[in-house]
């Protein structure tokens, strides 16, 4: 099949459903690992020094940034180690390039026993390092699952159990990895502790908003500025539970992280090496290839998908109808880490399916009402929208009819969170299938 050529306003008018899949690809493609690796990677240890290069780290982008290591670091030079991934998120390997760190895979969002596993043997593999080892950890994000190893006195299964509580409960990033960190032994900076006297070098690829290391996958390296007491009045503020005596050790303070300052952290490197503002101004200069004025609002928006979504919809038709705040023909783009909230449901309703993209997709048509000549794209840069094989959903001036004509309610879909289901049925889900790098949310509405 031929690709479709997006050289002119016309193209994109013809293919617009298309043309946001093109933006899509141009924000993920800027965010690869193998493309932003190389000047961010440190010197090997001096040879005749006995040092090692480790090699660790997790995130749903590890198979892909441990590849890029492996292509660039030096044949000669030694190199080893293990990074922990999403399951079936290891990228096909190059023809001819040699594995040199071991790359396992674990579940995400909610950590198993393999996850556990692999901290384990990560935290083992850098017990007794000395000031001449080298230790490179890659990390992205849905790191704070893969890489999980509960506090002392702290069960996988609770973990478990808080994590899906924090997921249901519509805290923001950094509110959960901030409850994260304080309950576990590997995360807020404890591997960068474990590591010592080793230099250790981060390189991250941001999911977050703000671009925060410390946030990207529970900053497993970098020190902590948050505290237990915000940890406690996190789970206060959304009813969650844990148990009695971790909620005592955390009020006490005992279950504190290292903090900016510490010693720990001399001589430590963090590069991030790929962020959403990237990917967005990728997007953008492909929307302006083709003719369109484009305008990215933010890489950093939060709150509810659907209220989002509303948001984006009420600046959309403005622009449609009013030619303000701008003129169309355009592309408003937009990033960041919206939430969503699980309603409850009545015994018996179905179980939703959907995720962030597809719930911000669902407000948006709701809001939108049909206008002419709006057309959108929303989807999570990983490939994989919540827990379903979608990276998203798309949006057309005819979505709502179409709907009506297949008998579906769009308020009954959005009330119970099943924006998959919703979709699926219009053959509006975008599927792309893991990408191997996740700089987070990616949001598209092209006005003609």
């Amino acid at each position: 099949m031929t690709k479709p050529s997006f050289n002119s306003i016309s193209g994109v008018s013809a293919q617009p459903r298309q043309f946001l899949d093109h933006l899509f690809q141009a924000a993920v493609e800027r965010a690869l690992p193998l493309a932003n690796t190389a000047r961010f990677l440190p010197r090997p240890p001096m040879p005749g020094s006995g040092g090692r290069t480790i090699v660790i780290g997790a995130g749903k982008a590890g198979g892909a940034m441990a590849q890029a290591v492996e292509a660039l670091w030096p044949l000669d030079a030694p190199l080893e180690g293990l990074v922990v991934t999403r399951y079936h998120h290891v990228p096909p390997r190059p023809e001819g390039l040699p594995q040199r760190i071991e790359v396992v895979e674990a579940s995400h969002p909610v950590p198993d026993e393999a996850g556990q596993a692999a901290a384990e043997r990560i935290l083992a593999m850098v017990q007794g390092l000395s000031e001449n080892d080298l230790v490179l950890c890659l990390i992205s994000g849905g790191g704070s699952s893969l890489l999980t190893l509960p506090a002392e006195g702290l069960s996988l299964e609770e973990k478990q159990a808080i994590n899906k509580a924090l997921l249901a409960s519509g805290a923001s990033i950094s509110e959960m990895n901030c409850v994260r960190k304080h309950l576990s032994r590997i995360k807020g900076g404890r591997l960068a502790a474990a590591c010592a006297p080793a230099r250790v070098v981060t390189l991250t690829i941001s999911d977050v908003p703000g671009d925060d290391p410390s946030i990207i996958a529970s900053g497993p390296t970098v020190p902590d500025a948050s505290s237990c007491a915000e940890a406690v009045a996190i789970l206060q503020r959304y009813g969650i539970e844990v148990p009695g005596d971790i909620m005592s050790l955390l009020e006490q303070g005992a279950l504190e992280t290292p903090k900016p300052g510490d010693a720990v952290f001399d001589g430590h490197e963090v590069h991030l090496i790929a962020t959403p503002q990237q990917s967005l101004e990728a997007a953008a200069e492909a929307a302006r290839d083709a003719g369109l004025a484009a305008y990215i609002l933010s890489d950093e928006m939060e709150g509810e998908s659907r209220e989002v979504g509303k948001v984006h919809a009420a600046l959309a038709r403005a622009v449609a109808m009013k030619g303000q705040p701008f003129q169309k023909p355009c592309v408003i783009l937009s990033g960041g880490e919206t939430t969503v909230t699980i309603r409850k449901q009545a015994p018996g309703t179905p179980r939703g399916r959907g995720g962030r993209a597809g719930e911000f997709c669902m407000g948006l048509a709701l809001a939108l009402q049909g206008q002419g000549g709006v057309y959108a794209l929303a989807a999570d840069t990983d490939g994989i929208d919540g827990i379903e094989d979608n990276a998203g959903a798309c949006v057309s001036p005819d979505t709502l009819q179409r709907a009506v004509a297949a008998g579906m309610k769009l308020d009954q879909y959005l009330d119970r969170n099943d924006a998959y289901g919703y979709f699926e049925k219009l053959d509006d889900l975008v599927i792309s299938g893991p990408t191997y790098t996740n700089v987070n949310d990616f949001r598209a509405i092209l006005i003609l």
